[in-house]
């Protein structure tokens, strides 16, 4: 499960995001993951809690929101989700694609606790 190196890589960067900032505590921190990233949402979740304890992050909630995977059809350049539509073009009904997101895995926002 590389959820778990990828969770504590993330903590570690918004601890150096927090001393840089002097912030002391993180209420909420929001993660984009992409439909296509090697990531898996619900692990992420389950390794959250051993990666940011004793860290300003300790009581924080995670949030993810899950991108589309979307790719533009090189046949007639159409957008779309290509895992809604299993990768076959809703227009042209051609498999014909080159990805354009939903592979990433972005810190999208860290909410500041406000005392």
């Amino acid at each position: 499960m590389h959820e778990l190196g990828i969770v504590f890589e993330i903590s570690k960067t918004v601890q150096r995001f927090a001393l840089e900032n002097n912030v002391e505590k993180i209420d909420v921190l929001v993660l984009e993951v992409g439909a296509l990233s090697a990531a898996i949402p619900k692990y992420l979740e389950a390794c959250f809690p051993a990666a940011i304890e004793g860290t300003v992050l300790e009581n924080a909630r995670l949030e993810i929101e899950i991108l589309p995977a979307n790719a533009i059809c090189k046949t007639c350049e159409n957008l779309y989700d290509v895992v809604k539509h299993q990768k076959i073009c809703p227009d042209c009904k051609e498999s014909n694609y080159e990805i354009i997101s939903g592979q990433e895995l972005n810190i999208k926002e860290i909410r500041v606790a406000q005392d």
